[in-house]
């Protein structure tokens, strides 16, 4: 019983080290109906770029290490979404580039519309 506990505490203090070293400090608050420019890192053979991905945030999800959202943008006319965990090595950066006017929580019904009917209102009472 009492090695169990040791194990246990001696557990809980590596994870939340790796919390503590994971977690990204320099993050701008995001919002759904954001529009964000997500910076990725891309490994093509021995090199590695930062790839940029551009949409509306039409979700976020969990919080604290695990927090995600989700990206939808229009590429070539089909519509293309991307689930990115924020504090991901792999994300090299999060820049907001518009605030959006939403009254929901998760824009899931953005996935039903075409053209000018996914514009989103712009929100000026958020600084970017």
């Amino acid at each position: 019983m009492k090695a169990e506990e040791i194990i246990r505490t001696i557990e809980t203090e590596e994870i939340e080290n790796l919390r503590q070293q994971l977690n990204k400090a320099d993050l701008p608050e995001i919002y759904v109906g954001d529009t964000v420019k997500v910076g990725v890192k891309i490994q093509e053979g021995g090199k590695e770029r930062i790839q940029p991905y551009e949409g509306i945030v039409i979700a976020k999800r969990h919080g604290g290490i695990n927090a995600t959202i989700t990206v939808r943008r229009i590429f070539q006319g089909v519509g293309v979404e991307r689930v990115f965990l924020i504090h991901s090595p792999r994300i090299a950066s999060i820049k907001v580039l518009r605030r959006g006017k939403v009254r929901r929580a998760k824009l899931f019904y953005l996935r039903d519309r075409v053209g000018k009917a996914t514009r989103v209102k712009q929100r000026f009472d958020r600084s970017l």
